[in-house]
């Protein structure tokens, strides 16, 4: 069984979903949740402390700040505006999928733990996530 889920960003940061995916949470398997998108990731974090949230993009910007930064001089893919390509670069090094185990139909996250899509770029966007469940 295999769903589209729309998330809706408005600028940077980690977005969480969870509740979405729990109801999709059936029986005994895997669930594989899959971005269809090249400007952001997904997460698997802390959904307690919302420091934790702004700690990581605020770390992930001090380490690919936007190409009108001088230490990003020499990225050439800029037309679409400072943030692209350091997104880009975000979510090549962060994951676009995650596979979480499913038992009893729960989904077997610890007790501190959430699903986040990690938007990276500065507009508003619709974001589209495949969510796969297989019985095992």
């Amino acid at each position: 069984m295999t769903h589209l889920l729309t998330i809706s960003t408005n600028g940077p940061g980690l977005y969480e979903f969870t509740d979405d995916i729990k109801p999709l949470a059936k029986g005994d398997g895997t669930l594989t949740i899959f971005v269809r998108h090249t400007s952001c990731s997904l997460l698997i974090q802390e959904n307690a402390d919302p420091e934790v949230r702004s700690d990581l993009q605020a770390f992930f910007h001090n380490l690919v700040p936007p190409t009108d930064d001088p230490r990003m001089s020499y990225l050439t893919h800029t037309s679409e505006g400072p943030d692209d390509m350091p997104a880009h670069i975000k979510a090549a090094m962060l994951p676009v999928s995650l596979t979480i185990p499913v038992i009893s139909g729960r989904l077997a996250l610890g007790t501190w733990q959430g699903i986040y899509l990690f938007e990276h770029r500065h507009k508003p966007h619709e974001r589209q996530v495949a969510v796969a469940m297989s019985l095992g």
